[in-house]
């Protein structure tokens, strides 16, 4: 008789697990494959050639960007755009100034200002100022005027300041808002809006779904890790129990 109920209470325990597991590997299928889906449809993979986004993106370090328009950019966003004046690959810049705004460079401690407030910039390389070489600059309305954190060696709104826009691209040249660096892994992380421009009028955007998102695929994969593990793990401790 307590055989018996040995074999039963074993068999209902079995029973059990093998439908927790189960369980555990449909829902982290849904979280993994939902996530995944979600993200290929708000996001963008772009790799940064160059070292003008230094130290905030590397060379060569891959971004995620969430397709966004032109219109949701904010002050201290940085924005994948492509412009025919600038040339016809994408390029990736950091957004000082909209439309309406004076930006000029620099003050005496080497800050950059916008409409006259001066602006902390802790992304820069470097500890020198903020531009190696003056400008000033009218940002016309529905424009945007774009530097690269690297100053000393990037080509960006300061090459362009005899333009008819005064070095700003239009809105509508941005194709995608940069939220986290994927690639290489030691630099993996969401990028931080700037706290500066969160104080100008209009303050900074809100970043994307970039984080739960990712919580979502490592849960998935743990989920149905786990629960696929569960049957060899079974099996090996009712043979020890044999």
């Amino acid at each position: 008789m307590s055989s018996s109920t040995e074999r039963t209470t074993d068999g209902r325990g079995r029973t059990t697990g093998s439908v927790l597991s189960g369980l555990a590997v449909a829902v982290g299928c849904v979280l993994f494959l939902g996530a995944f889906v979600w993200g290929a449809l708000l996001y963008r993979p772009y790799t940064v050639p160059t070292d003008s986004m230094s130290p905030t993106i590397a060379p060569g370090a891959r971004v995620l960007a969430e397709k966004v328009g032109g219109s949701a950019i904010r002050r201290g966003d940085v924005v994948v755009f492509k412009d025919s004046t600038w040339g016809d690959l994408p390029m990736v810049k950091r957004v000082v100034g909209v439309g309406g705004d004076k930006v000029a460079c620099c003050t005496k401690k080497g800050l950059l200002t916008v409409n006259g407030t001066p602006v902390q910039e802790p992304y820069l390389q470097g500890d020198g100022p903020a531009s190696p070489i003056g400008f000033k600059a009218v940002v016309p309305t529905g424009q945007l005027f774009l530097l690269g954190d690297h100053r000393n060696d990037s080509l960006d709104s300061r090459v362009h300041l005899t333009d008819g826009d005064h070095g700003a691209v239009p809105r509508s040249a941005v194709e995608a808002r940069v939220d986290a660096r994927a690639w290489p892994l030691d630099s993996l992380g969401v990028l931080q809006r700037p706290e500066s421009f969160a104080a100008l009028p209009g303050g900074t955007s809100q970043p994307g779904p970039v984080q739960p998102l990712v919580l979502a695929v490592v849960a998935g994969a743990v989920l149905i890790l786990g629960g696929a593990a569960y049957g060899p793990i079974a099996r090996r401790k009712g043979r020890g129990r044999g």
